[in-house]
Parts: structure tokens; sequence; C-alpha cells
């Protein structure tokens, strides 16, 4: 069975709001063997609403709905898709009662036009809504199924697992599983690592080899079919291991984890903490740790050193050091990475000296990194790395790459710089 996904609503378009509701219906299909070849999202218009439709209906069995189910003009989904394959309306009593139910619970009085989110199609599926007020619904018509979700995440995604899950299992004629694996690759370019694989990526067949480049990183995702979802894990292991004896050492984390959260992991099973001193990232480092849970079994604190004084005074960096080979050097990054963890008590400090640009800061070009890690016990390692982009680039790059050389110094103290 072939799915497309179909978000209604101008605010998609707009801008407004990031349509994550296809990329979860899309893992969740892809699980009961259901593939999706085609996002689409159209503005709140019946005419171009229909005609989105008689498209997708071209190419799919399956078409999803999101959004559009609401008590508004503008919320116009059902009485499209009604008018477009000649269904009729009614109230499903039910949903009915449990909106009325719920305004006598707040306390407020019902609108008229709060009545609409409880009509269906005749003679479908009702998918109940555990979490807010229109119902969703699934009707077949025409060799087609259609199925209806509310657009608010908190809705929809509950009411799909719940009850669409099951509506569609019966509808599969195939038991068909896809069972997908994101591999995570820092420190090499995508350009690069494709050539070392590509072998790989022409013969693909079962698994498939899916290249993507996002941010300084690049992503490899694999994807099996089996009806044995343990031979189909299998068949993506075997394809990994292959990968790994090619491209391995930049191989970091899978599906949806993030190089902070890899680094808060291991620092985490060592009982290791952490502190910081940012020159050129400006805190932006310590952002990143402190937006995940537990950030305080790690990180001791830190400090933003932006101006020579901060340097001198607050982290004693040496007046000589600045004097004879600059801010924006190996040595100012090494006395930064020791002179937190002192100042602090953490088990490991971590610099970050540059220029972010847009002009050449002490006769380095603008993306000259240095990154120093001072490991309690071990001598301080210093990175340097010539970063091409714009600022706000260059100082995200710079955070990722401290994250990336951290990890494999702890992973692999002799492999790490």
């Amino acid at each position: 069975m072939n799915a497309e996904i179909i978000a209604v609503g101008s605010e998609l378009l707009l801008g407004q709001i990031v349509n994550t509701n296809a990329r979860f219906l899309s893992q969740h299909l892809a699980g009961v063997g259901i593939n999706v070849f085609y996002h689409t999202v159209v503005g709140d218009n019946p005419d171009r609403l229909a005609a989105a439709v008689s498209i997708a209906e071209n190419r799919s069995q399956l078409i999803i709905f999101t959004g559009g189910l609401g008590p508004t003009k503008d919320d116009l989904t059902k009485e499209t898709i009604a008018k477009h394959i000649g269904k009729g309306l009614v109230f499903d009593q039910g949903a009915l009662d449990s909106i009325e139910a719920y305004f006598i619970k707040t306390n407020r009085q019902m609108t008229e036009n709060n009545r609409k989110q409880a009509l269906v199609f005749e003679g479908s599926v009702i998918l109940p809504n555990d979490h807010g007020m229109a119902p969703g619904m699934v009707v077949e018509s025409g060799g087609h199924i259609y199925m209806l979700l509310p657009g608010p995440p908190k809705e929809m995604e509950p009411m799909f697992v719940d009850y669409g899950l099951k509506v569609l299992s019966l509808q599969v004629k195939t038991n068909e599983k896809i069972v997908s694996r994101v591999l995570r690759f820092f420190g090499i370019g995508e350009a690069t690592l494709e050539t070392e694989i590509v072998d790989l990526i022409d013969a693909q067949t079962n698994p498939t080899i899916a290249p993507l480049a996002s941010d300084g990183e690049v992503t490899l995702r694999l994807t099996a079919k089996h009806q044995d979802v343990f031979l189909a894990n299998s068949l993506l292991d075997e394809v990994e291991n292959t990968i790994g004896l090619r491209v391995g050492q930049y191989l970091y984390g899978y599906d949806n984890t993030s190089l902070v959260n890899e680094l808060s992991k291991i620092l985490r099973e060592k009982k290791l903490t952490i502190s910081a001193a940012e020159s050129l990232t400006g805190g932006m480092f310590q952002q990143e740790l402190t937006a995940l849970p537990g950030a305080s079994a790690v990180l001791k604190g830190g400090v933003v050193c932006y101006t020579n004084e901060v340097k001198q005074h607050v982290l004693n960096v040496k007046a000589e050091t600045i004097r004879q080979f600059g801010v924006v050097s190996e040595q100012c990054a090494i006395e930064l990475a020791e002179n937190v963890a002192t100042l602090t008590g953490a088990d490991i400090g971590i610099s970050f000296t540059g220029v972010a640009g847009p002009d050449e800061q002490e006769g380095k070009p603008v993306g000259t990194v240095y990154i120093g890690i001072a490991l309690k016990g071990s001598p301080t390692v210093v990175k340097e790395i010539i970063l091409a982009g714009s600022r706000e680039a260059n100082r995200t790059r710079a955070v990722k790459f401290g994250c990336y050389y951290l990890i494999r110094l702890l992973k692999e103290p002799q492999n790490a710089m």
C-alpha cells in the first residue's frame, strides 16, 4: 500500500508552525509496511485542497489528512473531502456528547459552531479524540482509503497510535515491515563519505542507503523490508558493519541523537564533570549542554571570556601568553582549558577561542578555531580547525567539533586528536 500525507493549514505555508505531523506519521506507517512517497501541504482553500486530493488519488491508495477539523470557517477538510467523494456528513453522538461535557466541565458556554466538530462521514470508522474535541475518521471510497486526523500533535499522535493504526492494520495486504536506522557521522563531508561507499549505494536493493547532509553533519538512513523484524534488523546490521569498516571512525551515534547528547551520556557514564571557557562561542557550548536533562550532574559551570581582561583577570591567562602568541592561539586555548577546570574544580576543562568573522583577527583568517581540552591526569590537547561559513555557522560548528573531539578523547584516548 502506498500512502500520501496531506497537511491542511495556511499557517504551515506561512511558516508559522512546522509540520511535524508528517514526520511522525511516516515513521509509524513504515512500521506496518506502508510506503509514504509524498508529503503535501495545502492552505485553507477548498478548491486547492480538492485539486491536491485528485493528484493524490492518482498515485496513492491511502491518503491521510491532518488539520482542518476544527470549529471555524477555515476548518474545511471534512466538507471538502465529503463533497469530493460524494459522502454525507452526520453527527456522531458520542463525539457530540464529549464536546458538550467538556464545556459543562469547564463552565464555558458552547457556541453553535463547536457542534461542527462532531460531524463525520456517513458510514466511516470513528477515531475517538481522547485529548481534544474533533474525532478522526476513516472511510473507503472508490478504491481509496481516506483518513482524517486533527492538526494539533497532542491530539493527532495518540489518536493515530491508539486507534488509526489498528484500522490500517486490517487494510494492509502484506505482513512486510519496514525497519530504518539512521547512522550519524561527524568530521567527514557528505561527498567524501559518499565516495567511500559509492559502490554500496550503487548496488543497493534491500536494504537501501540514503545519504543526507545537515548542519555540518552527515547521516545515512538504512532501510530494510522483511516480514520478520528480526531478519530486517539483521540485514541492517550487515550493511552497517560493511560501512563501519570504511568510515566507522566518524560514526558517533544513531537515529535522533546529537553530538552534545552523546557527550553528556559518556560524561555521566564515566562520572566526569566539565567546565568551559568560551571566547569564540560566547556560552553556546554550555547552553547546548544545559538544554539536556541532568546537566547539573556533568556541568560545573564556565566563563564567557570574550575580552582579554576577563581572560587575564578571571581565568588567569598570562599577559605574556597574550602578548607573545595572541588570544587566537594554541597557547591561549591551553591556559583557558586548564584554568577553567582549576577554577571550577571540574575533571575536564574545554576552551573555545578563534575568529568567528566577519573580519580577521591577529592576522588569523576568519574561521580559525582552537579548541583546548584539559583532562585531569592527562596532557592538555588542542585541536586547530579552519571553518568556512557565516559567523553563526562557524560558532555552531565549533561547538560540535568540541563535542566530537571530546567524545573521541574519552572513548579512544590514543586516537582522539
